[in-house]
């Protein structure tokens, strides 16, 4: 599959209206409205990043883009698509991918990402991101969506490994080995969630450190942390939910402490998309993550100045 020559620069482009900010090392939240008041009260504390949802801003114009223009002018921004449906059988939505690509080109965001996940059938789009069979007939369909979406865009997109509460019997490949070959295949980065992880380990019984020790961490350029809710399934065994709803379980900061710690200082998102609480409590999930990124950087520093020394 011939590879694309994808523009890679994080900075605004020139003659841009939004200045550059850095992403590197930062943990972030999720954008919410109810909150810009009290963000834009915080003159003296500027670090971090917003993510926002492309499908809530795929309109022209409104209060939604006088927010995140505003947010924009002071901290890097990080575009999370949930409706591309890349892993679908059926052809991207060129609609959505042009007004996908608008938005890149408006707020020139840090970092862009999608799910490896379907949500659409024919004309209908559900809400829900639904799991796939790793197979090679899916890797091909996936990698050709991953090819248009990024030579649309014309750089590369970071690809989130889903949460999942089924297996495919058909597939031949694990979730690793499949993610892996995209990026071999498509040059495509990778977006961690490790919630995603812990909530599919625990459902499927497997080992979540396994799953890690597999993942080609080395091609991670942004994490997710979030929260999730237990239940019952019908055997009356436990089953998580990747609700995005509470702060993040210990369990989960423990596998990102471990993940920092390999990989260095990561950009680091927490998600909270429902049942959301007052902009302090939600800033605090961030501090946590940004004095894990912080801790681990110092030791990246002291071994980059050993090995010089």
């Amino acid at each position: 599959m011939a590879k694309l020559a994808i523009r890679a620069d994080r900075g605004a482009s020139e003659g841009s209206r939004f200045p550059a900010h850095s992403i590197d090392g930062l943990a972030g939240t999720s954008f919410k409205h109810e909150h810009i008041t009290s963000i834009l009260e915080e003159q003296a504390d500027k670090r971090g990043f917003f993510e926002v949802h492309a499908e809530n801003y795929m309109g022209e114009g409104g209060p939604p883009h006088a927010a995140l223009a505003r947010i924009r002018q002071d901290y890097p921004v990080s575009l999370h698509g949930v409706c591309m449906s890349i892993g679908g059988p059926q052809p991207l939505d060129k609609a959505h991918l042009d007004r996908f690509a608008r938005l890149i080109e408006r707020y020139e965001p840090a970092l862009v990402s999608e799910h490896l996940a379907w949500s659409t059938h024919a004309t209908t789009y559900y809400n829900d991101l639904l799991p796939l069979p790793y197979t090679e007939a899916t890797l091909r369909r996936v990698a050709d969506h991953i090819d248009e979406v990024q030579e649309t865009i014309g750089r590369p997109i970071l690809l989130e490994n889903p949460s999942t509460y089924l297996l495919f019997k058909e597939s031949t490949m694990s979730e690793t080995a499949f993610i892996g070959e995209l990026v071999r295949r498509t040059d495509c980065g990778l977006l961690l969630d490790v919630n995603n992880v812990f909530v599919s380990a625990t459902n499927h019984g497997f080992s979540a450190l396994d799953y890690l020790a597999d993942y080609p961490l080395e091609h991670v350029g942004e994490i997710h942390l979030a929260g999730h809710a237990e239940q019952e399934d019908d055997e009356g065994e436990l089953l998580l939910i990747d609700s995005h709803d509470g702060p993040v379980a210990d369990a989960v900061w423990t596998l990102f402490d471990i993940v920092i710690g390999r990989c260095g200082p990561i950009p680091t998102l927490i998600e909270w998309d429902s049942a959301i609480p007052h902009w302090p409590v939600l800033k605090a999930e961030a501090v946590a993550a940004q004095a894990i990124l912080d801790r681990h950087a110092g030791a990246f520093l002291r071994e980059k100045s050993h090995a010089r020394g």
